[in-house]
């Protein structure tokens, strides 16, 4: 196992909005599971909370520190396009700069 270093202290609504006309902010909304067929289910109060209906799709998105997945985050494929945009918007003005 590789030691990881220590997470920056960074707010999260410090960062830029990921969609239009949004603000960001993460907080921990629920602790769930993984049953033996892999599948986890999301709390009622979630999914009435993010709007999630049977037959949704989400796009998968792992994070990775020095080759360890350490996080996992689900986006609705329906937003994914403007999620994409936004993340590397910044990133490919930067480089272009």
């Amino acid at each position: 196992m590789t030691e990881r270093s220590e997470p920056k202290n960074v707010e999260c609504c410090e960062t830029e909005p990921v969609m239009k006309s949004t603000r960001c902010c993460c907080q921990v909304d629920a602790l769930v599971s993984i049953d033996g067929r892999g599948q986890i289910v999301l709390p009622k109060e979630v999914r009435e909370k993010v709007g999630v209906k049977a037959g949704d799709k989400f796009v998968v998105i792992s994070s990775s520190s020095d080759d360890d997945v350490c996080c996992l985050f689900l986006v609705k494929a329906d937003d994914f396009g403007e999620t994409v945009k936004g993340l590397l918007g910044p990133m490919v003005k930067e480089i272009l700069e």
